[in-house]
């Protein structure tokens, strides 16, 4: 597994695991909060997402891509 992104929210962290679920992606998302007992470990360890070796490259460029065209806002003619 390699570590491609790091959070300081679980939020963002689960969005960018939806993403790459969502296009056959596996990734694990690692936080060091004492079994959640200490949910504020994130300020001083992040929130990671690691994808397998392979799986690097393709990772980043889905979760770095941008919508250009939002659905439902199509203005073709």
């Amino acid at each position: 597994m390699a570590i491609i992104r790091e959070y300081s929210s679980e939020l963002e962290a689960t969005v960018a695991q939806r993403v790459l679920e969502a296009n056959n992606i596996p990734s694990v998302v690692m936080r060091d909060n004492a079994g959640g007992m200490l949910p504020v470990m994130h300020f001083l360890y992040p929130i990671r997402l690691a994808v397998r070796a392979g799986d690097v490259e393709l990772a980043l460029e889905l979760l770095d891509s941008t919508i250009d065209d939002p659905i439902g806002d199509d203005v073709s003619e």
